[in-house]
């Protein structure tokens, strides 16, 4: 920490050591007097490094960036000098590979002997709200991420979700399929119209037509009345088809037909009936190599597939679990669960090593039966589904059956550090060491951030 001519009064400089929001105090000349030890962290700054200039601060020129949010806000005269009002804007920057955002909040404040001016500038982190604010929030569910894979998915959703263009979701089951095909809705020119869902993997094979197409009275056994099928349901807006690889080879035929001419006819119906329908399709099998085996027609797959976007699932983006988990906590203390629940490192390591078979899906059940399972309010180990805890058990029994040690070790560091981001203070902290032990064993383990 650098303090220089401004004097806190020391009760108030021990409060403001131990707050997570930065705090900057600079002269007007931009000579920084005071800092506390959040600014590090915030704007990713080696904690050896001295601070004695403004434009010096993190990845970008922080004052630059504060004159040119007081000029956007009009809070300048004609000198260029910032006015006494409050002047806030967000700043975005990259640190250890991950996109960050920081609230900057500045104003002019008096010195205590009334003679000059200093600048206060505050610091708040803001990553992990704006990355759950930005994507989908429908029927209280949300899809979160910092990882770059799924943020770029996200993004090109946003890009494509206007367009009438037909897409195609591919990744393992739980990874978010149905949400994404939800915000691809609610993003679109359809989205006051309906979205509807149909899982063909839970349709018998022997009522998947009449469920995609409909039927009219006396088309079969039990068929008393005309009954529209989940095309003219989705008439104007979105059918979501999951688990389309599911559809029998000799249905693909009609399916194709009705989603490339919009038209097709009801079982037992001669007539053609003519719908506006967007297709979203989903599978959790690789389509493509099932048209390669002669089970899925490639003209269908070519259909559907104009854009094809796979989603990787949990265990290729570890970085996830955190935050996905902290969502997920939030989601059920909004459905009265208690709020002031902690999670042992332990379990928090745990979890990191899990590889997750059932995806954000098992993720968000092993928090819930985390939160209801809570030892004298903390997750510890044993409050984790069995699933969890045997896995790590056999894992330890590998390592002690001849596993090495030191591989253990090293993958218990990285483990932590991909937890929190790379973010070395922070793993430091879980591991219950200091920053140069942990800078040793990675220079050891020869493991990067």
């Amino acid at each position: 920490m650098h303090s220089g001519e401004l004097n806190f009064a020391p009760i108030l400089e021990n409060i403001v050591t131990f707050i997570d929001e930065g705090v900057i105090v600079t002269d007007n000349l931009s000579n920084v007097l005071y800092h506390n030890p959040a600014v590090f962290k915030l704007l990713g700054i080696d904690n050896n490094k001295t601070i004695n200039k403004l434009h010096d601060i993190g990845k970008f020129n922080l004052q630059k960036a504060i004159l040119r949010a007081a000029i956007d806000a009009g809070e300048t005269d004609a000198a260029g000098k910032p006015s006494d009002n409050f002047v806030s804007f967000e700043q975005q920057f990259q640190h250890d590979g991950c996109n960050r955002l920081v609230e900057i909040i500045s104003r002019l404040i008096t010195s205590p002997d009334q003679k000059e001016k200093h600048r206060l500038i505050l610091l708040r982190d803001r990553t992990d709200t704006r990355h759950i604010e930005a994507v989908l929030n429908l029927m209280g569910k949300q899809m979160s991420s910092q990882d770059p894979t799924m943020l770029e998915i996200i993004d090109r959703i946003y890009q494509i979700a206007p367009t009438n263009a037909f897409i195609l979701l591919q990744g393992e089951s739980g990874t978010g399929k149905t949400q994404l095909g939800r915000m691809i809705h609610t993003q679109s020119n359809r989205a006051k119209e309906a979205f509807v869902e149909v899982n063909c993997a839970a349709i018998p094979e022997t009522l998947i037509e009449s469920e995609l197409f409909g039927h009219i009275k006396g088309a079969f056994t039990g068929a008393s009345k005309d009954r529209p099928g989940r095309f003219q349901s989705a008439h104007k807006g979105t059918l979501f088809l999951d688990e389309v690889g599911e559809i029998p080879l000799h249905l693909q035929a009609k399916l194709l037909r009705a989603i490339q001419d919009q038209e097709f006819e009801m079982v037992g119906s001669d007539k053609p009936v003519r719908v506006d329908v967007r297709i979203i399709a989903a599978s959790n099998k690789n389509l493509r190599q099932m048209v390669d085996k002669g089970k899925f027609r490639a003209d269908l797959f070519y259909r559907l597939a104009v854009i094809p976007i796979t989603i990787p699932s949990l265990k290729e983006r570890p970085g996830d679990i955190s935050l996905l988990s902290k969502h997920f906590c939030s989601q059920l203390v909004a459905r009265g669960y208690p709020d002031n629940i902690t999670c042992s490192n332990e379990a928090t390591r745990m979890m990191m090593d899990y590889h997750w078979p059932g995806n954000v899906r098992e993720l968000e059940n092993a928090v819930e039966h985390g939160l209801i399972c809570a030892i004298d309010g903390q997750v510890k180990a044993e409050s984790l589904p069995q699933d969890i805890r045997d896995h790590c058990t056999k894992a330890n029994r590998g390592a002690d059956n001849g596993g090495s040690h030191e591989a253990q070790h090293a993958r218990e560091i990285e483990s932590t550090l991909q937890m929190v981001n790379g973010n070395k203070a922070e793993a430091a902290k879980i591991l219950g060491i200091n920053r140069s032990t942990l800078w040793r064993w990675m220079q050891k383990y020869d493991i990067e951030t």
